[in-house]
């Protein structure tokens, strides 16, 4: 297992102020204001210039190759990539071949560093092409790696944290996903990426926001957690190799990612829910299994705080209400926790019956896992129509829904791009409790674009991020 030694804090340091790095970092940059959506260059004028800055982001990777040996192969075809398409006059950049020669599920050790550049949108971030630069540093707690070795297999999974990177990171974006590299030959694709560091921070600071609003009484725990920037990035990336192992697991009734599928958003929210469930519920048993280390054993309980809290505080308010799938899942969590009386809002203040939430949330997991099995002998839309009645259980509709008061016999009758034209953009409103929440803590989650390890420490120190 890598550990940091002081030593090694300095070289990130170094890392950070090398020369190299602010030299290709800001030839990324140059480069980002002459390219267009699709990261082409059309401007004519902007030739030589554009030259100038490939050579540039070209020789400081050659400096930068040595504090990288495991990313050789890498690298070199990186090189051929930028110069191909410098040759090729600037058109839609084409990094399939140093793509498929980054790997780095292949190197799962704590604390070893990437540099990684592509001409890549961010997702949660820009749509834009770019070409953006990001250092990175693996997150692989020895607790997990036995978990991965084991019962939870999942040799695709990368945790990542920031140490440094271009605009297109300085954003909302926690993924770093190869679907996103611009290639012209989609190719097999063998590793994913989250951003834990990023994933940590915005939970403690929203967490701790939400918990002194409501006044919610916080277990020790999970106190704690929220104070520890390093056990929260682990607890995040248990949390994540369960999720990302969890799509592909299952009674499924269709491709659970939904890929190029038109569908109504609030699938989506259970699709997710569904995985982020299938964690608690693994995490619940992980609690209890004495063959466990202490350590798995200890994060498993902070897995099923931060799949909580994450969900009711942050996810069910951030972002817009146009089809807002983790939104909605956020709130069928929280309303299904309060109409099974575990949840209570009582006199201005939030209290949780923790004794009690492990069986009422494994029993929602239970109930999106049958509306599941049941969907496999069910056509398409017949699932979405069964799908929407699972949630309107628990959760109110838009008193202005075609859906709740029923699809005409011309829609059920019809394709189903009608179906999914009747969907509301905010099908789902959010509750009185909600409405009132976010206002107080839209500030809070905003706060939060571009949060990274560093910057939270930065702040927790009183120093501006």
């Amino acid at each position: 297992m890598y550990t940091e030694t002081p030593t090694e804090l300095s070289s990130r340091d170094r890392l950070l102020a090398n020369p190299d790095w602010l030299a290709l970092k800001q030839a990324a940059i140059d480069l980002q204001l002459l390219q267009v959506k699709d990261g082409s260059l059309p401007e004519t004028s902007n030739r030589e210039w554009a030259t100038d800055r490939v050579c540039c982001i070209l020789d400081s990777i050659a400096g930068l190759a040595p504090l990288f040996p495991h990313d050789a192969e890498y690298l070199c075809a990186l090189d051929r990539d930028f110069r191909r398409w410098a040759e090729e006059d600037f058109g839609v950049p084409d990094f399939r071949g140093s793509l498929m020669a980054f790997q780095p599920q292949q190197h799962r050790v704590n604390g070893l560093r990437h540099l990684v550049v592509f001409p890549m949108y961010t997702q949660n971030g820009s749509a834009n092409r770019y070409v953006e630069a990001v250092l990175v540093e693996v997150i692989w707690p020895e607790f997990v790696a036995e978990l991965e070795a084991g019962s939870y297999s999942n040799a695709m999974f990368v945790p990542l944290s920031f140490i440094d990177f271009t605009p297109g990171y300085d954003t909302n974006a926690a993924v770093l996903f190869p679907e996103s590299v611009s290639v012209k030959e989609v190719p097999v694709f063998t590793w994913g990426a989250i951003f834990q560091d990023r994933e940590a921070a915005r939970f403690r600071r929203v967490v701790s926001a939400a918990a002194e609003i409501t006044k919610l009484d916080l277990p020790e725990r999970a106190s704690a957690m929220l104070k520890d920037q390093s056990i929260a990035e682990e607890t995040f990336v248990m949390w994540d190799l369960i999720h990302d192992r969890s799509h592909m697991r299952g009674d499924l009734p269709f491709d659970p990612f939904m890929i190029k599928q038109r569908m109504p958003f609030f699938l989506y929210a259970l699709e997710e829910l569904r995985c982020d469930l299938t964690a608690f519920r693994e995490s619940v048993c992980i609690e209890h299994d004495e063959e466990s280390s202490d350590e798995a054993r200890q994060h498993a309980k902070l897995v099923q705080y931060a799949v909580i809290f994450d969900r009711i505080f942050r996810f069910a308010i951030t972002g817009s209400r146009v089809r807002n799938y983790d939104g909605l899942g956020g709130q069928l969590l929280f309303a299904w926790m309060h109409q099974h009386h575990v949840l209570h809002w009582t006199d201005t203040q939030l209290t949780i019956d923790w004794d009690a939430v492990p069986e009422v949330v494994v029993a929602l997991s239970d109930r999106i896992n049958d509306l599941y099995w049941r969907s496999i002998d069910r056509p398409k839309v017949a699932h979405w129509l069964a799908a929407y009645g699972v949630l309107t259980e628990t959760v109110t509709p838009n008193p202005a829904s075609n859906w709740a008061r029923g699809l005409s016999d011309e829609v059920l009758a019809g394709p189903p791009k009608g179906y999914t034209d009747q969907v509301l953009d905010d099908e789902f409103p959010l509750s009185m409790f909600y409405e009132a929440l976010s206002k107080k803590m839209l500030g809070v989650i905003e706060s939060t674009e571009g949060i990274t390890r560093d910057r939270a420490n930065a702040v927790a120190d009183g120093v501006s991020s």
